[in-house]
C-alpha cells in the first residue's frame, strides 16, 4: 500500500513539474503575455559600411512593401520564419535571422552579398559580380567599384573575372589605383589605371577545366603581374613620368614593352 501510494505521490510530482516547465516555457516564448505590441525594431547589417548593397531603411521597405515590418503590430501576429524568409528571397541577402524577445523587441540580423565588380559587356549585360562569384542584378546602387567590360561572358565572369577582380579589391593601392578590365575577343586581359594616361596589358589568364587549379593559376597569375607592374611604376615611371606612355605590355615574363604616346 505505501509503495503504491508512493509510487501514485511521483507521478504526480512528474506531472506538475512537466506542466510548469511547459507553462514557463510557453511564457518565455509568447511575447504577447508581457508585451502585447512590437515596439522597437532592431536591424543589424553586416558590411553595411562597406560595398553593400543594403541599408537598415531598405530592408524596413522591403517589409513595409510585403506587410511583414513588425513594428507596432502585436507580438503573437509577427512570424519571424515569414521575415527571414522574405529577406533571403532578395537578390543582395546571403543569411537573415529574426528572432522575437520578451520586451517586445524584434531583432533581425542580415549578411550581404558583397559586389566586387560591375560587369557591361559588349552583349549590353549590366550587372555585379560578387565575391563568391554570384550574378547580381543591376540596381540604382552606385559606388566605386571597378568596371568590368569588353568580352565578358557569365561564365566567364564567375570562373575568372571573379579571381582577378578579387585580387585587385582585397589590395587598397590597386583597389584605388585600377578602375577598369577590358577582356579582348581573345581574352587577353588589360586594365586602366586611374593614375596615368596608359592601358596595360597584362595578358590572358590561366586555363584549367579544374576550379581549384584554376583559382590558383589565375590568383598567381594577377598577382605576379601587379607585382612586376608595381615595380615598374616605382622604379621606371617614376623616373620617366606617368604620363609618357600610353600602353604597358607585361605579356612576356623577361620584359615590359612600352609604347610611348
Amino acid at each position: 500500500m505505501k509503495l503504491r501510494l508512493k509510487r501514485i505521490l511521483t507521478v504526480a510530482l512528474c506531472v506538475v513539474l512537466a506542466v510548469y516547465v511547459l507553462l514557463a516555457m510557453t511564457s518565455f516564448n509568447n511575447p504577447k503575455e508581457t508585451y502585447p505590441v512590437c515596439s522597437k525594431v532592431v536591424i543589424n547589417i553586416e558590411d553595411e559600411s562597406t560595398n553593400g548593397f543594403l541599408s537598415a531603411d531598405e530592408i524596413r521597405r522591403i517589409l513595409e512593401r510585403a506587410r511583414l515590418y513588425p513594428y507596432k503590430k502585436r507580438m503573437a501576429d509577427v512570424n519571424p520564419r515569414d521575415i527571414e524568409e522574405k529577406l533571403k528571397g532578395g537578390p543582395f541577402v546571403k543569411t537573415a535571422q529574426c528572432f522575437k524577445t520578451k520586451d517586445g523587441c524584434v531583432n533581425i540580423s542580415i549578411t550581404q552579398r558583397l559586389p566586387i565588380v560591375r560587369v557591361k559587356n559588349v552583349a549590353g549585360e549590366d550587372y555585379y559580380l560578387d565575391d563568391h562569384g554570384g550574378i547580381m542584378p543591376n540596381s540604382n546602387y552606385t559606388s566605386d567599384l571597378v568596371i568590368a567590360t569588353g568580352y565578358i561572358s557569365k561564365w566567364y565572369a564567375r570562373n575568372y573575372l571573379v579571381h582577378l577582380a578579387k585580387i585587385i579589391m582585397q589590395d587598397d593601392f590597386w583597389r584605388n589605383q585600377v578602375v577598369q578590365i577590358n577582356v579582348l575577343p581573345d581574352l587577353g586581359v588589360e586594365i586602366v589605371p586611374r593614375v596615368g594616361e596608359h592601358v596595360v596589358f597584362l595578358g590572358g589568364l590561366p586555363q584549367s577545366k579544374y576550379p581549384g587549379r584554376r583559382k590558383v593559376l589565375v590568383t598567381d597569375f594577377v598577382a605576379k603581374q601587379l607585382d612586376r607592374l608595381g615595380k615598374f611604376y616605382k622604379y621606371g615611371l617614376s623616373q620617366a613620368g606617368w604620363n609618357k606612355y600610353s600602353y604597358i605590355d607585361l605579356e612576356f615574363d623577361n620584359q615590359i614593352i612600352c609604347k610611348k604616346k
